[in-house]
Protein backbone atom coordinates (compact mmCIF):
# COMPACT_ATOMS: atom_id res chain seq x y z
CA UNK A 1 0.00 0.00 0.00
CA UNK A 2 1.27 3.47 -0.67
CA UNK A 3 2.68 5.28 2.28
CA UNK A 4 0.24 8.15 1.88
CA UNK A 5 -2.66 5.90 2.89
CA UNK A 6 -1.20 5.72 6.40
CA UNK A 7 0.32 9.18 6.53
CA UNK A 8 -2.16 11.67 5.16
CA UNK A 9 -1.13 15.28 5.60
CA UNK A 10 -1.52 16.66 9.11
CA UNK A 11 -3.94 19.44 8.14
CA UNK A 12 -6.37 16.81 6.90
CA UNK A 13 -6.19 14.99 10.19
CA UNK A 14 -6.16 17.89 12.60
CA UNK A 15 -7.12 21.28 11.23
CA UNK A 16 -10.24 19.99 9.50
CA UNK A 17 -11.59 18.45 12.70
CA UNK A 18 -13.94 21.32 13.39
CA UNK A 19 -17.34 21.36 15.00
CA UNK A 20 -20.61 22.53 13.59
CA UNK A 21 -23.48 23.36 15.90
CA UNK A 22 -24.83 19.80 16.05
CA UNK A 23 -21.39 18.34 16.70
CA UNK A 24 -20.73 20.88 19.45
CA UNK A 25 -24.00 19.89 21.08
CA UNK A 26 -22.88 16.24 21.07
CA UNK A 27 -19.58 17.21 22.68
CA UNK A 28 -21.43 19.08 25.42
CA UNK A 29 -23.62 16.04 26.08
CA UNK A 30 -20.52 13.87 26.35
CA UNK A 31 -18.66 16.37 28.53
CA UNK A 32 -21.56 16.80 30.94
CA UNK A 33 -21.92 13.03 31.41
CA UNK A 34 -18.34 11.86 31.63
CA UNK A 35 -15.95 14.72 32.50
CA UNK A 36 -15.49 15.64 36.16
CA UNK A 37 -14.78 19.24 37.23
CA UNK A 38 -11.14 18.36 37.94
CA UNK A 39 -10.61 16.96 34.43
CA UNK A 40 -11.01 13.20 34.83
CA UNK A 41 -12.92 11.12 32.24
CA UNK A 42 -15.13 8.53 33.96
CA UNK A 43 -15.39 5.01 32.59
CA UNK A 44 -18.95 4.53 33.75
CA UNK A 45 -19.07 0.94 32.55
CA UNK A 46 -16.06 -0.04 34.64
CA UNK A 47 -16.60 1.26 38.15
CA UNK A 48 -15.81 4.89 37.42
CA UNK A 49 -12.11 4.30 36.78
CA UNK A 50 -10.12 6.51 34.45
CA UNK A 51 -7.62 5.46 31.78
CA UNK A 52 -4.89 7.20 29.83
CA UNK A 53 -6.95 6.18 26.77
CA UNK A 54 -9.94 8.17 27.97
CA UNK A 55 -7.82 11.15 28.95
CA UNK A 56 -6.30 11.16 25.48
CA UNK A 57 -9.71 10.96 23.86
CA UNK A 58 -10.91 13.81 26.04
CA UNK A 59 -8.01 15.96 24.85
CA UNK A 60 -8.80 15.10 21.23
CA UNK A 61 -12.49 15.91 21.66
CA UNK A 62 -11.89 19.19 23.46
CA UNK A 63 -9.43 20.29 20.76
CA UNK A 64 -11.72 19.21 17.92
CA UNK A 65 -14.67 21.09 19.42
CA UNK A 66 -12.70 24.21 20.39
CA UNK A 67 -13.17 23.82 24.15
CA UNK A 68 -9.90 25.04 25.58
CA UNK A 69 -11.04 25.25 29.24
CA UNK A 70 -12.00 21.55 29.15
CA UNK A 71 -8.77 20.71 27.33
CA UNK A 72 -6.60 22.39 29.95
CA UNK A 73 -8.52 20.74 32.81
CA UNK A 74 -8.07 17.31 31.25
CA UNK A 75 -4.39 17.91 30.58
CA UNK A 76 -3.72 19.22 34.09
CA UNK A 77 -5.32 16.18 35.76
CA UNK A 78 -3.57 13.78 33.39
CA UNK A 79 -0.15 15.26 34.07
CA UNK A 80 -0.70 15.58 37.79
CA UNK A 81 -2.08 12.09 38.40
CA UNK A 82 -1.05 9.74 35.58
CA UNK A 83 2.30 11.05 34.33
CA UNK A 84 5.17 8.77 35.29
CA UNK A 85 8.06 10.35 37.15
CA UNK A 86 10.86 8.85 35.04
CA UNK A 87 9.58 9.75 31.55
CA UNK A 88 6.75 11.46 29.68
CA UNK A 89 4.47 8.43 29.45
CA UNK A 90 1.40 7.84 31.61
CA UNK A 91 0.19 5.12 33.93
CA UNK A 92 -2.69 3.36 32.28
CA UNK A 93 -5.35 3.35 35.04
CA UNK A 94 -6.64 5.36 37.99
CA UNK A 95 -9.06 3.70 40.43
CA UNK A 96 -10.96 6.12 42.69
CA UNK A 97 -11.03 5.02 46.31
CA UNK A 98 -8.17 2.55 45.89
CA UNK A 99 -4.93 2.91 47.83
CA UNK A 100 -2.92 3.69 45.86
CA UNK A 101 -5.26 4.94 43.17
CA UNK A 102 -2.53 4.36 40.56
CA UNK A 103 -1.23 0.92 41.49
CA UNK A 104 0.33 -0.13 38.18
CA UNK A 105 2.85 2.31 36.70
CA UNK A 106 2.93 0.57 33.32
CA UNK A 107 1.78 2.68 30.42
CA UNK A 108 -0.74 1.84 27.71
CA UNK A 109 0.70 2.78 24.34
CA UNK A 110 -2.66 3.65 22.83
CA UNK A 111 -3.37 6.05 25.69
CA UNK A 112 -0.05 7.82 25.17
CA UNK A 113 -0.64 8.00 21.42
CA UNK A 114 -4.07 9.56 21.96
CA UNK A 115 -2.65 12.06 24.46
CA UNK A 116 0.07 13.08 22.01
CA UNK A 117 -2.45 13.28 19.16
CA UNK A 118 -4.74 15.47 21.26
CA UNK A 119 -1.85 17.79 22.08
CA UNK A 120 -0.97 18.15 18.40
CA UNK A 121 -4.60 18.84 17.54
CA UNK A 122 -4.61 21.53 20.24
CA UNK A 123 -1.41 23.09 18.94
CA UNK A 124 -2.85 23.19 15.42
CA UNK A 125 -6.01 24.89 16.70
CA UNK A 126 -4.69 27.30 19.33
CA UNK A 127 -1.07 27.75 18.19
CA UNK A 128 0.32 27.09 21.66
CA UNK A 129 3.83 25.71 21.16
CA UNK A 130 4.16 23.96 24.56
CA UNK A 131 1.44 21.51 23.50
CA UNK A 132 3.60 20.41 20.58
CA UNK A 133 6.70 20.23 22.78
CA UNK A 134 4.93 17.88 25.19
CA UNK A 135 3.56 15.73 22.35
CA UNK A 136 7.04 15.32 20.91
CA UNK A 137 8.40 14.35 24.35
CA UNK A 138 5.73 11.64 24.60
CA UNK A 139 6.57 10.46 21.08
CA UNK A 140 10.26 10.24 21.88
CA UNK A 141 9.65 8.16 25.00
CA UNK A 142 7.31 5.84 23.10
CA UNK A 143 10.09 5.25 20.59
CA UNK A 144 12.64 4.81 23.36
CA UNK A 145 10.63 2.44 25.56
CA UNK A 146 8.11 0.57 23.40
CA UNK A 147 9.65 0.37 19.92
CA UNK A 148 10.74 -3.10 18.81
CA UNK A 149 12.22 -4.24 15.52
CA UNK A 150 10.55 -7.22 13.89
CA UNK A 151 11.30 -9.16 10.74
CA UNK A 152 8.81 -6.94 8.90
CA UNK A 153 9.80 -3.63 10.43
CA UNK A 154 9.35 -1.56 13.59
CA UNK A 155 6.30 -1.85 15.81
CA UNK A 156 5.22 -0.61 19.23
CA UNK A 157 4.51 -2.81 22.23
CA UNK A 158 1.16 -2.25 23.97
CA UNK A 159 3.10 -1.06 27.01
CA UNK A 160 6.68 -0.63 28.12
CA UNK A 161 6.57 -3.82 30.20
CA UNK A 162 4.88 -7.18 30.26
CA UNK A 163 4.27 -8.02 26.60
CA UNK A 164 7.39 -9.99 25.65
CA UNK A 165 8.17 -13.64 26.35
CA UNK A 166 10.07 -16.54 24.89
CA UNK A 167 7.09 -17.14 22.58
CA UNK A 168 7.17 -13.66 21.08
CA UNK A 169 5.44 -10.33 21.48
CA UNK A 170 1.78 -9.89 22.35
CA UNK A 171 0.32 -6.98 20.41
CA UNK A 172 -3.02 -5.21 20.40
CA UNK A 173 -4.02 -4.33 16.81
CA UNK A 174 -6.24 -1.49 18.01
CA UNK A 175 -3.18 0.22 19.49
CA UNK A 176 -1.85 0.80 15.95
CA UNK A 177 -3.35 4.28 15.80
CA UNK A 178 -2.53 5.30 12.24
CA UNK A 179 -3.80 8.91 12.46
CA UNK A 180 -1.65 9.48 15.55
CA UNK A 181 1.37 8.05 13.71
CA UNK A 182 0.70 10.54 10.91
CA UNK A 183 0.50 13.47 13.32
CA UNK A 184 3.71 12.42 15.10
CA UNK A 185 5.50 11.92 11.76
CA UNK A 186 4.67 15.53 10.93
CA UNK A 187 5.82 16.77 14.33
CA UNK A 188 8.96 14.58 14.45
CA UNK A 189 10.42 14.48 10.92
CA UNK A 190 13.17 11.91 10.49
CA UNK A 191 11.93 9.57 13.23
CA UNK A 192 10.49 6.08 12.76
CA UNK A 193 6.79 6.94 12.51
CA UNK A 194 6.44 6.39 8.73
CA UNK A 195 8.08 2.98 9.02
CA UNK A 196 5.90 2.12 12.04
CA UNK A 197 2.80 3.05 10.04
CA UNK A 198 3.88 0.92 7.09
CA UNK A 199 4.58 -2.10 9.29
CA UNK A 200 1.25 -1.53 11.04
CA UNK A 201 -0.60 -1.79 7.73
CA UNK A 202 1.27 -5.00 6.92
CA UNK A 203 0.67 -6.47 10.37
CA UNK A 204 -3.04 -5.66 10.22
CA UNK A 205 -3.21 -7.45 6.90
CA UNK A 206 -1.58 -10.56 8.37
CA UNK A 207 -3.43 -10.51 11.70
CA UNK A 208 -6.86 -11.52 10.41
CA UNK A 209 -8.84 -14.56 11.49
CA UNK A 210 -12.20 -16.25 11.15
CA UNK A 211 -14.75 -16.36 8.37
CA UNK A 212 -14.65 -12.59 7.73
CA UNK A 213 -10.89 -12.10 8.13
CA UNK A 214 -11.23 -9.91 11.22
CA UNK A 215 -8.70 -8.33 13.54
CA UNK A 216 -8.52 -9.94 16.99
CA UNK A 217 -8.38 -7.98 20.21
CA UNK A 218 -4.91 -9.45 20.86
CA UNK A 219 -2.38 -11.23 18.66
CA UNK A 220 0.91 -13.03 19.27
CA UNK A 221 3.78 -12.20 16.95
CA UNK A 222 6.17 -15.20 17.21
CA UNK A 223 9.90 -14.62 17.45
CA UNK A 224 10.63 -16.98 14.56
CA UNK A 225 10.75 -15.09 11.27
CA UNK A 226 7.98 -16.23 8.95
CA UNK A 227 5.98 -18.02 11.66
CA UNK A 228 2.24 -17.32 11.39
CA UNK A 229 0.60 -14.96 13.82
CA UNK A 230 -1.77 -16.54 16.29
CA UNK A 231 -4.11 -15.46 19.03
CA UNK A 232 -2.66 -15.72 22.55
CA UNK A 233 -4.48 -18.00 25.03
CA UNK A 234 -4.67 -15.37 27.78
CA UNK A 235 -7.48 -13.49 26.00
CA UNK A 236 -10.69 -14.65 24.30
CA UNK A 237 -10.03 -15.00 20.54
CA UNK A 238 -12.50 -12.31 19.54
CA UNK A 239 -13.16 -9.39 17.29
CA UNK A 240 -14.58 -7.35 20.11
CA UNK A 241 -14.42 -4.13 22.08
CA UNK A 242 -10.74 -3.41 21.37
CA UNK A 243 -10.52 -4.61 17.77
CA UNK A 244 -13.53 -2.56 16.72
CA UNK A 245 -11.19 0.44 16.66
CA UNK A 246 -9.06 -1.10 13.87
CA UNK A 247 -11.54 -0.21 11.08
CA UNK A 248 -11.88 3.29 12.56
CA UNK A 249 -8.12 3.80 12.37
CA UNK A 250 -7.84 2.40 8.85
CA UNK A 251 -10.74 4.46 7.51
CA UNK A 252 -9.48 7.63 9.21
CA UNK A 253 -6.03 7.11 7.67
CA UNK A 254 -7.50 6.60 4.21
CA UNK A 255 -6.62 2.90 3.87
CA UNK A 256 -10.07 2.23 2.44
CA UNK A 257 -9.12 -0.93 0.52
CA UNK A 258 -7.40 -2.62 3.46
CA UNK A 259 -8.77 -6.15 3.99
CA UNK A 260 -9.13 -5.67 7.75
CA UNK A 261 -11.47 -2.74 7.09
CA UNK A 262 -13.42 -4.53 4.38
CA UNK A 263 -13.72 -7.63 6.56
CA UNK A 264 -15.19 -5.62 9.43
CA UNK A 265 -17.77 -4.03 7.14
CA UNK A 266 -18.67 -7.45 5.72
CA UNK A 267 -19.21 -8.74 9.25
CA UNK A 268 -21.34 -5.79 10.31
CA UNK A 269 -23.47 -5.94 7.16
CA UNK A 270 -23.89 -9.72 7.03
CA UNK A 271 -27.54 -10.37 6.12
CA UNK A 272 -27.92 -13.02 8.79
CA UNK A 273 -27.96 -10.31 11.50
CA UNK A 274 -31.03 -8.31 12.38
CA UNK A 275 -28.45 -6.17 14.17
CA UNK A 276 -24.73 -7.00 14.16
CA UNK A 277 -23.56 -8.71 17.36
CA UNK A 278 -21.14 -7.00 19.73
CA UNK A 279 -18.44 -9.61 19.15
CA UNK A 280 -17.60 -12.81 17.34
CA UNK A 281 -15.32 -15.65 18.41
CA UNK A 282 -12.75 -15.97 15.64
CA UNK A 283 -12.23 -19.69 16.28
CA UNK A 284 -15.74 -21.04 16.81
CA UNK A 285 -17.78 -18.38 15.00
CA UNK A 286 -20.02 -17.97 18.06
CA UNK A 287 -21.34 -14.47 18.57
CA UNK A 288 -22.46 -12.32 21.48
CA UNK A 289 -26.10 -12.60 22.47
CA UNK A 290 -26.38 -8.81 22.47
CA UNK A 291 -26.06 -6.26 19.69
CA UNK A 292 -23.17 -4.01 18.82
CA UNK A 293 -23.28 -0.75 20.75
CA UNK A 294 -24.25 2.59 19.20
CA UNK A 295 -20.55 3.49 19.25
CA UNK A 296 -19.65 0.43 17.21
CA UNK A 297 -22.42 1.24 14.76
CA UNK A 298 -21.05 4.78 14.49
CA UNK A 299 -17.67 3.40 13.45
CA UNK A 300 -19.35 1.21 10.83
CA UNK A 301 -21.26 4.21 9.45
CA UNK A 302 -18.11 6.33 9.23
CA UNK A 303 -16.15 3.53 7.56
CA UNK A 304 -18.89 2.94 4.98
CA UNK A 305 -19.02 6.63 4.14
CA UNK A 306 -15.22 6.80 3.87
CA UNK A 307 -15.19 3.93 1.40
CA UNK A 308 -18.01 5.52 -0.60
CA UNK A 309 -15.77 8.53 -1.22
CA UNK A 310 -16.19 12.32 -1.48
CA UNK A 311 -19.64 13.64 -0.75
CA UNK A 312 -20.71 10.59 1.28
CA UNK A 313 -22.72 11.08 4.45
CA UNK A 314 -22.56 9.07 7.68
CA UNK A 315 -25.65 8.80 9.88
CA UNK A 316 -24.32 8.75 13.43
CA UNK A 317 -26.22 8.13 16.66
CA UNK A 318 -26.36 10.68 19.43
CA UNK A 319 -24.18 10.33 22.49
CA UNK A 320 -27.42 9.93 24.42
CA UNK A 321 -28.04 6.63 22.61
CA UNK A 322 -25.07 5.13 24.48
CA UNK A 323 -25.47 3.78 27.96
CA UNK A 324 -21.82 4.01 28.95
CA UNK A 325 -18.59 5.91 28.45
CA UNK A 326 -16.98 3.54 25.96
CA UNK A 327 -19.81 3.48 23.45
CA UNK A 328 -20.23 7.25 23.76
CA UNK A 329 -16.49 7.72 23.20
CA UNK A 330 -16.56 5.63 20.03
CA UNK A 331 -19.47 7.76 18.80
CA UNK A 332 -17.55 11.01 19.35
CA UNK A 333 -14.40 9.49 17.83
CA UNK A 334 -16.38 8.67 14.70
CA UNK A 335 -17.70 12.24 14.62
CA UNK A 336 -14.19 13.70 14.96
CA UNK A 337 -12.95 11.34 12.24
CA UNK A 338 -15.76 12.53 9.96
CA UNK A 339 -14.72 16.13 10.53
CA UNK A 340 -11.06 15.33 9.90
CA UNK A 341 -11.73 13.50 6.63
CA UNK A 342 -14.53 15.54 5.09
CA UNK A 343 -17.33 13.06 5.67
CA UNK A 344 -20.69 14.76 6.18
CA UNK A 345 -22.70 13.79 9.27
CA UNK A 346 -26.44 13.34 9.19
Amino acid sequence: MPRRSALAALPGLVAAATAGAAAADEWRLFRDRFLTPEGRLLDTGNGGVSHSEGQGWGLMFAAAFDDRPAFDRILAWTQRVLKRRTDHLHAWRYRPGAVPAVADPNNATDGDLYIAFGLLMAQARWRHAPYRTLAVAIGRDLLRLTLRETAGGPTLLPGAGGFESADGMVLNPSYLVLPAFAALAEAMPGDRWPAIAQESLALLQRARFGAWGLSPDWVLLPRSAGAPLRMPPAWPPRFSFDAVRVPLSLAWAGAVSHPALLGALAFWSDPRWTAPPAWVDLVTGNTADFAASPGMRAIAAFAQARIAGPGATATLPSVNASGDYYSASLTILARVACGATGVEVA
